[in-house]
């Protein structure tokens, strides 16, 4: 499995836990649909940042 894709699963479990944490705190649905795709957004963004090689 390559770099991108455990940073990438590793997001997705931390995006869960916090969707799971903002349902249980009440807050409305579609905030935390919003909310999620931003963070997956943000995920993958940073995934490709860190594993992409160097331009020499």
């Amino acid at each position: 499995m390559s770099s991108f894709t455990t940073f990438l699963i590793g997001y997705i479990i931390f995006t869960i836990g916090l969707c799971i944490a903002a349902y249980l705190l009440h807050i409305q649905t579609q905030w935390i649909v919003v909310g999620a795709i931003m963070l997956v957004g943000i995920g993958i963004l940073t995934a490709t940042q860190r594993t992409k090689p160097r331009d020499r």
